[in-house]
């Protein structure tokens, strides 16, 4: 990845924020991998809402609830620590791990 358009060397994590309470966030190499995808639309139409529209992150490689739905932001950050959790995830609040890898 070329880091001179903007984002600091320091860059570690993308951090997704969607239009409800979840939000989620990936290292740079799972976030950059060839199967992590920010999908708008599904089968040649819109992203349905039901689906996550507007913007979906599917994330193949790692459980389903990494896939966060209804995305309105994505933030690039050096550490979670200062995430509003600091757990990288809504998903250690509710018992899963951050890292859900299959």
């Amino acid at each position: 990845m070329d880091m001179s358009g903007g984002v600091s060397q320091r860059a570690r994590y993308l951090v997704f924020i969607p239009f409800d309470a979840s939000w989620d966030s990936l290292d740079l190499d799972e976030a950059l991998h060839p199967q992590t995808l920010l999908a708008y639309a599904m089968n040649g139409s819109e992203m349905p809402t039901g689906h996550g529209a507007p913007l979906r992150l599917r994330v193949p490689r790692q459980l389903g609830y990494k896939s966060v739905k209804y995305l309105s932001r994505i933030t690039v950050v050096d550490s979670l620590s200062h995430v509003r959790n600091g757990r990288g995830s809504i998903s250690p609040d509710y018992g899963y791990s951050w890292y859900a890898g299959i």
